[in-house]
């Protein structure tokens, strides 16, 4: 009981901020997308990327202590793929709209969040490990998935090593590795830019399901699925083979749970990769981890 009362403690706050942004959205009507825009920029090139980089530069992240979750992230973003792959055949899925949303959960909108919800402050730092590894997966092996057949663009990994989210991932490695010290007042102005971040992907992600349907119903309600549970299985065979503490564990399940990420969706609209299908398993997927997620908390807390 008292885990469930956790598990609810955590969820319940992200899902009412996403449900506040949706019905924001749905008040102001299709004005909401222009307002949104410069928020949304705002946020993915300055907080976000503050967010990640002091996560990274706080005296209390430990490279080597990370990489056993960093490979569980990679771990679990490949395998996810590699599960979803056959299901995708056996469907009659174009490879290249199904398996790269499995391979790419919600880490960041929903998971960072979530981390912080769940574990304190502490768990960011791993958190961000986790989203790290995600997104490198996703920008070598899931956009080269999108690719084929394309004629050979590689233009989204190029952008994607230019972004300030990838260049303050870098750095704060860097800084992290070579234990650079940063002053704390300006490591605390740039902690209270990052912090502003959380909510405010939170609300986005709500005004941005404004965006998706439940058209192509079929495919989504399997991505749904697959994805949380494909990421769930890889996880539960991990935990018997990386050597992670018991916090690690929890965030691994938390992180393996989450369900598709939005950006999957854009990417799919840039590529003209089938979006209507993507925004369906972006949609309900988002919609099932009122189950996954929870189900992933506990797995980990259990574990615990």
């Amino acid at each position: 009981m008292e885990v469930f009362q956790r598990i609810v403690g955590i969820i319940l706050p992200v899902f009412i901020i996403i449900a506040l942004g949706y019905a924001y959205a749905r008040l102001r009507g299709d004005g909401v997308r222009s307002d949104m825009t410069a928020v949304n920029r705002v946020s993915m090139d300055v907080l976000c990327p503050l967010l990640v980089f002091t996560a990274l530069a706080a005296k209390d992240f430990d490279v080597a202590h990370n990489l056993m979750l960093i490979l569980a992230g990679a771990l679990i973003a490949l395998g996810s793929g590699l599960l979803a792959w056959p299901v995708a055949r056996l469907l009659g899925y174009d490879v290249r709209t199904f398996v790269p949303p499995m391979i790419y959960n919600n880490c960041g909108n929903m998971g960072l969040p979530l981390a912080v919800l769940a574990f304190g402050a502490s768990g960011l730092s791993s958190a961000v490990a986790l989203f790290m590894a995600c997104n490198l997966v996703y920008f070598s092996v899931g956009i080269k998935i999108i690719e084929a057949g394309r004629g050979g663009r590689r233009i989204a990994f190029l952008k994607f090593l230019a972004s300030p989210m990838m260049l303050a991932m870098l750095i704060g490695m860097a800084f992290a590795v070579l234990h650079i010290a940063i002053p704390m007042p300006m490591f605390q102005a740039m902690k209270m830019l990052g912090d502003a971040c959380i909510p405010i992907m939170l609300f986005a992600l709500g005004v941005r399901m404004l965006d998706v349907s439940f058209k192509s119903w079929h495919i989504g309600l399997v991505g749904a699925i697959v994805c949380p549970v494909a990421g769930l299985a890889v996880a539960w065979l991990l935990d018997g083979v990386l050597p992670l503490t018991a916090a690690q564990r929890a965030q691994m399940y938390l992180f393996a749970a989450l369900p598709p990420a939005v950006f999957c969706f854009m990417v799919a609209e840039q590529y003209k990769q089938e979006p209507d299908k993507v925004a369906s398993i972006v949609l309900l997927g988002n919609l099932m981890a009122l189950v996954f997620v929870p189900a992933g908390l506990w797995m980990g807390l259990r574990q615990g």
